[in-house]
């Protein structure tokens, strides 16, 4: 009989997880507190790289997370379609040593200069003396590809649950066989825990201690312009992209990757900050604000992803960013529940590193 799954939360990472291991045959079940993407997933910038990274190790997670982006989309029909991004978001020595780490990394990159930039963005203001350009990189809707995998997870029989709250994991003789709700228990072979900043409420009453960084973000969508934009955008002052219905969105923060700030500004004010950055790039377009989203984006505390088996019948995967990393994690992952072993690129990222003693891999 196959192994029954409970995947917690339906955000990009738990969507995909739960479309790989339907599709491979497996019994699933998700649950979810709110609806599909109701946390930071729905309102992620979505951009898809490798360019940011913080150990040689995250680098090559996430290229190869790019490649699994293609073929997602091939599976779901959602085909994958870098636009590329023009990065200039760092100048003098600091763009030097990213430009330096990064063909170190044989990245794809071209290095531009004003000239080019302006061919490829013409409708942009002032255009610095010198970018990258990453032709892979991508904008995903993630919204839409999470509901695409759901919808393939429910065509290969998983069960969807929405609008019921966790409270808390059932453990018997040191193995977690499923969850506490208000609806009663819901039993399950294996967990998996895709539950963002909720996971350390989780794992705290078994005596195990997720360090998070409060990492709170922002987002400006725009309403419909005509186009403006036609790749990826990461300037000094402001990472935009422009949708396919002609809205542009953009982080109400610079460098929003590499962000360290606890706490944001009201939200007005955020929202006037950031037009004003718009609209100094794109001086002679008519830029009006229709929506600012704010979520807690879910960073473990060292910044790198947590990705694996947590105790026998428990797995977790929490990580900034699951734009990127959704859909190699939920390959690996399913791989790894499923009896094919440890997956080394997983190997850096694993729960031990923070809870002593635990094994690291599935049982």
């Amino acid at each position: 009989m196959q192994p029954r799954f409970l995947i917690i939360g339906a955000g990009i990472t738990g969507a995909v997880l739960a479309h790989r291991l339907a599709r491979d045959g497996a019994s699933v079940t998700v649950v979810e507190a709110v609806a599909p993407t109701s946390g930071a997933s729905g309102r992620s910038f979505g951009w898809v790289n490798a360019s940011f990274f913080l150990t040689e190790a995250h680098f090559h997670l996430r290229l190869a997370a790019m490649a699994a982006h293609r073929s997602l989309g091939e599976e779901l029909s959602r085909p994958y379609q870098p636009e590329g991004c023009i990065w200039f978001e760092e100048t003098g020595e600091a763009f030097d040593r990213r430009h330096a780490a990064l063909a170190a990394l044989d990245y794809p990159l071209r290095l531009l200069d004003r000239a080019a930039i302006a061919a490829l963005e013409p409708r942009m203001a002032d255009p610095p003396p010198r970018a990258l350009f990453f032709p892979l990189e991508a904008a995903q809707d993630l919204v839409g590809l999470a509901q695409a995998a759901l919808a393939s997870a429910s065509s290969h029989g998983a069960h969807m649950i929405c609008g019921l709250a966790v409270e808390g994991l059932v453990a018997n003789d040191g193995r977690i066989t499923g969850i506490r709700t208000a609806a009663g228990e819901i039993s399950a072979d294996h967990v998996v825990l895709c539950t963002g900043t909720g996971t350390p409420a989780l794992l705290a009453p078994l005596g195990l201690q997720l360090p998070m960084l409060r990492r709170p973000g922002a987002l400006l969508v725009t309403r419909p312009l005509p186009p403006l934009l036609h790749h990826i955008l990461a300037t000094p002052d402001q990472e935009v992209r422009q949708d396919p219905e002609g809205r542009l969105v953009a982080p109400a923060s610079a460098h929003h990757q590499g962000d360290a700030a606890e706490g944001l500004p009201p939200p007005q004010e955020m929202e006037q900050a950031t037009l004003m950055r718009l609209r100094h790039l794109f001086p002679n377009a008519f830029i009006r604000p229709d929506r600012l989203l704010m979520a807690e984006r879910p960073v473990p505390g060292d910044g790198l992803p947590v990705i694996g088996a947590v105790l026998p019948g428990l797995s977790m995967a929490v990580m900034h960013s699951g734009a990127t990393l959704a859909p190699l994690v939920a390959d690996l992952l399913a791989l790894e529940m499923g009896g094919q072993g440890d997956q080394p690129l997983l190997a850096p990222f694993r729960p031990a590193r923070f809870f002593a003693g635990i094994e690291t891999a599935p049982a």
